[in-house]
């Protein structure tokens, strides 16, 4: 069975290897479309959803 991984926003950070605050930027400012769960007040990321992130980060040359 499948199980979903999920990541508070200090480790979807630290996976990422950028501060917690420039998810929280992203988050408010839309700037990347990473998506988020929110439940209550507390924020979650699926690692599903980080590395598909990444995925559309790959570049081949700068013209990208």
């Amino acid at each position: 069975m499948f199980k979903t991984i999920f990541l508070n926003p200090a480790q979807a950070a630290e996976y990422l290897q950028i501060k917690p605050a420039t998810l929280a930027v992203w988050r408010s400012s839309g700037r990347y479309n990473l998506p988020y769960v929110k439940v209550g007040g507390r924020v979650q990321y699926r690692l599903q959803d980080i590395e598909a992130f990444i995925s559309t980060r790959v570049h081949l040359h700068t013209g990208n």
